[in-house]
């Protein structure tokens, strides 16, 4: 499956629930981005997928939208768990997640990375969380100590696995999957598909439908660019000369 969609439905036609529809047109959004168009509806179905898709695409709201419109709000234990390569993207898609889920009363998502105190994150998963959005190191922690349970996980995204492939991260990423529960569901989205990143998705995606979204370069023709090569420590240096 690619990104050729013949005509982008609207929000409204996914099949998403009330509250999360009423959060997106409070927002202004009405019309999904080609990766929302193709991959909410397979999401619902409780498909496997595989995106190719870089940043910017709108691949968040493509797994968080059909996602939420699943949970069960009144069972606390973790049904969704994303990992992302770093804290940053960690906090962005638990951010978003928080913003669709505006109308969705008694919605809990805990955002759990390294270099954060664990008395928070203790707290947030004590309570419950259905949403469960961490780092693989941290999120590791967290199973072996026992204060993250995942014997009722629905879904597991794989957010960017190309760079958790590129920050040594892959081996973490492989021991969490083989804890996950017999019955799941998983999405994996990845800028690039080296070999790594394939051998996981054949051995643990079932079925998998392949969503590719291929970005068109946005730079205007009259924008002329120049770039100078420069190593780390003479960034700065470099930077005011150019300017």
């Amino acid at each position: 499956m690619t990104s050729e969609v013949p005509s982008l439905p609207k929000f409204s036609e996914l099949n998403l629930i009330e509250p999360l529809l009423k959060g997106l047109d409070e927002v202004g959004y009405e019309t999904p981005s080609p990766i929302q168009a193709l991959t909410i509806p397979l999401v619902l179905d409780g498909r496997d997928v595989l995106g190719q898709a870089q940043t910017g695409t709108g691949k968040t709201a493509a797994f968080a939208l059909p996602l939420l419109s699943k949970l069960d709000l009144q069972q606390k234990d973790p049904q969704v768990l994303v990992l992302a390569p770093t804290r940053e993207l960690a906090i962005q898609v638990a951010e978003a997640f928080q913003k669709y889920a505006k109308y969705l009363k008694g919605f809990h998502v805990a955002p759990i990375y390294g270099g954060q105190d664990y008395s928070g994150q203790l707290r947030m998963l004590r309570r419950g969380a259905h949403v469960v959005v961490g780092t693989p190191g941290r999120v590791m922690d967290h199973m072996r100590k026992g204060t993250l349970k995942l014997g009722n996980l629905k879904c597991l995204v794989l957010d960017e696995a190309d760079e958790m492939l590129r920050m040594g991260f892959i081996d973490d990423v492989e021991w969490v999957l083989d804890q996950l529960p017999e019955q799941r569901q998983i999405a994996l989205f990845s800028a690039t598909m080296p070999t790594a990143i394939r051998r996981i998705a054949n051995n643990y995606l079932r079925e998998p439908e392949h969503v590719t979204i291929k970005v068109k370069t946005t730079t205007a023709e009259t924008i002329r660019q120049r770039y100078w090569t420069v190593s780390g420590m003479h960034k700065l240096d470099a930077l005011p000369r150019i300017l």
